[in-house]
């Protein structure tokens, strides 16, 4: 450990003692007590249960926590005034009742597709605190993010130009940008990097002559004044997300020197800070992120640029559980398995890259008590037809019997959203909880998918149709 390291978690853990806590653990603890009793609760008010064999559960006391934390991390290392917005990237969890509970805890909306920006919009999320970003927009996306001036990031030079195009023919109150790549590398998960050499995302600045071109279509379009990098992922370490957020201020500060003024007032820097799933401490912090960033590009952090960041799983990760009922218990080959109805279509980069997603699976009895018992190894698997459909391979557990149940934690980001539709399973309710001194209450956040909605995706609800009239 550096001591860059050492000095975060000394102040982390001055802050935890004044306020009667200590830092991730006894924070872990907190929210690793409610999610055993939300489980119990789950269990005997039936929102698991036979006839609900799967469901999703977010802690909203503990995602109020994570967005005021977020809120005091920046807080803490910027002067008073400094135009700051936190917007959610809307893809970790595309629920509008998450976006509403976000927004009322002073959290905006970063959507990357038109149906994000209507989930954010459905939330209520003003346009002034929503963020454009996707490296595929259409001409249409384009016209109304314009139209309701919402902060738009332009990818790359075509994109440039069609925006070229639009800001002449009609007046618009969005901030513009051009996302760059700093092409600083990758980090342990190849398929999340967004900072590497080849990178899909905005200009390559390493590329021959790219650094210019940026330059020069700043200072030949005064209505640029943003400039964005997001080079943060599950797997990259702080130091590295540090370096591509530097990369793009020294550029910003290129860009004014050369126009002779601030032209560019606000640096949008993404989000991406890694969540740690091998335990219940958060780790790292955002507090963490942010005095990195205060020691290693102060002037970014000086008050003289606007900050946008557009964090996902680092807000919501820890904060969600997938609770499933053990059908049968079974055993093959001397090997323990228990079959439960959590497996791909609701933990698809667990069950296909094991490796770079493992779960941490909790086991409770029937009554939704936690389990105890010797651990012994088995499989925790899905109910998909294929033999690859595992949360867990060989996991020392107590023992799971037929009406037990399992938790896979830390799914509060993505997993709700990647629903794979694999045997046409349904999507599973999704259900946020409040644990009070004598009650835990449940608030629906997603309604369980139905037959007739599984149907009618799949065409079935129109005659006219159908491909036998061809």
């Amino acid at each position: 450990m550096g001591h860059d390291e050492d000095n975060d978690q000394t102040q982390d853990r001055t802050q935890h003692l004044r306020s009667g806590t200590t830092p991730g653990t006894a924070l872990g603890a907190d929210s690793a007590a409610r999610r055993d009793r939300a489980v119990r609760a789950a269990v005997e008010q039936g929102v698991v249960g036979p006839a609900a064999p799967v469901a999703g559960l977010l802690d909203v006391v503990g995602i109020r926590a994570s967005a005021a934390a977020l809120h005091a991390a920046f807080d803490a290392v910027t002067p008073p005034g400094t135009p700051v917005l936190h917007a959610f990237a809307v893809k970790a969890a595309p629920l509008v009742a998450v976006l509403r509970l976000l927004r009322s805890a002073g959290i905006g909306a970063e959507v990357a597709s038109p149906g994000e920006l209507a989930l954010a919009r459905a939330a209520g999320v003003a346009p002034a605190h929503t963020v454009l970003d996707s490296p595929a927009k259409t001409p249409a996306e384009l016209r109304e993010a314009l139209a309701l001036g919402i902060a738009v990031n332009a990818d790359n030079p075509q994109e440039l130009a069609r925006l070229d195009t639009m800001t002449r023919s009609a007046l618009t109150g969005s901030p513009l940008g051009i996302r760059v790549n700093p092409q600083i590398g990758g980090g342990a998960i190849g398929a999340l990097s967004t900072a590497t050499p080849t990178s899909k995302f905005g200009v390559p600045l390493r590329d021959d002559d790219a650094r210019e071109w940026v330059v020069r279509a700043f200072l030949d379009r005064p209505w640029l004044t943003r400039l964005h990098a997001h080079s943060g992922s599950q797997g990259m370490p702080l130091e590295m997300m540090v370096r591509g957020v530097a990369a793009t201020y020294e550029l910003a500060e290129e860009i004014n020197e050369r126009a002779g003024r601030r032209q560019v007032d606000t640096i949008d820097i993404g989000g991406g800070l890694p969540v740690n799933f091998g335990s219940d401490d958060e780790t790292p912090t955002h507090a963490q992120y942010a005095r990195r960033l205060k020691a290693r590009v102060p002037g970014l952090l000086d008050g003289r640029y606007g900050l946008v960041t557009e964090f996902g799983r680092s807000l919501l990760a820890k904060h969600g559980t997938i609770l499933a009922r053990v059908e049968y218990a079974k055993q093959a080959g001397g090997r323990p398995i228990a079959v439960t109805h959590a497996g791909v279509q609701v933990a698809t980069r667990t069950v296909y890259m094991p490796a770079s997603w493992p779960l941490r699976i909790r086991a409770y009895d029937t009554k939704g008590d936690l389990k105890s018992g010797p651990a012994v190894g088995q499989d925790v698997a899905g109910p998909a037809c294929f033999a690859g459909d595992l949360l867990a391979e060989n996991r020392p557990l107590p023992l799971l019997e037929q009406g037990d149940y399992i938790a896979a934690l830390d799914t509060g980001a993505y997993y709700f959203a990647h629903h794979y539709s694999y045997n046409s399973l349904a999507r599973p309710g999704v259900h946020g909880f409040s644990v009070q001194a004598d009650a835990v209450r449940f608030a629906v956040a997603r309604e369980p998918q139905t037959l007739d909605e599984i149907v009618a995706e799949a065409g079935g609800g129109s005659e006219r149709d159908s491909l036998r009239h061809l």
